[in-house]
């Protein structure tokens, strides 16, 4: 009988641990989303984000708003995540492909990748207007009127084979 409680027991804290566990995502970077979001047959999403202005949002501060973490926060995904989440992710990319998509390391994979539903539950985020204004508010000093609708058109960068 008591075989049988411990192995339960023992069960239940690995399904439990595994739970836990299943929701700690690390950011892996702009240039491992490359890899896959590059390809003029999918859109090439990362050449699009590298000619934007997330992707130069570091390079827009100036002086010692470069050091500044009111700034940082929005113009650096790196600055803006818990330090053990980092992974790869490096400064310098400024706002990268996972500040819209989320943590990249559980939902990387293919297999995952092409199944949304299984995307989103390993930490894919589609991005909305309540995201965006995270950052795009009036609690920045350089604040400018943020029309969702128009100004998520200009980064769009879809998937033509998804359409």
């Amino acid at each position: 009988m008591n075989f049988k409680k411990v192995t339960l027991l023992l069960v239940t804290v690995f399904l439990f641990a595994s739970l836990v566990n299943a929701q700690d995502f690390t950011y892996i970077g702009a240039a491992k989303c490359k890899m896959c979001h590059n390809k003029p047959d999918k859109g090439e999403q990362y050449n699009k984000w590298a000619a934007g202005p997330h992707a130069k949002a570091m390079a827009s501060l100036k002086a010692a708003d470069a050091t500044n973490p009111k700034c940082l926060k929005c113009h650096s995904t790196y600055a803006s995540v818990d330090e053990g989440a980092r992974g790869t992710l490096t400064k310098e990319e400024g706002v990268s492909c996972e500040s819209c998509h989320g943590a990249g390391s559980a939902y990387k994979v293919i297999g995952i990748m092409k199944d949304k539903a299984k995307a989103k539950a390993n930490g894919l985020i589609m991005p909305d207007e309540k995201l965006c204004r995270k950052c795009h508010n009036k609690e920045s000093p350089n604040y400018k009127e943020f029309n969702f609708a128009e100004y998520s058109k200009k980064i769009a960068h879809k998937d033509p084979s998804k359409q």
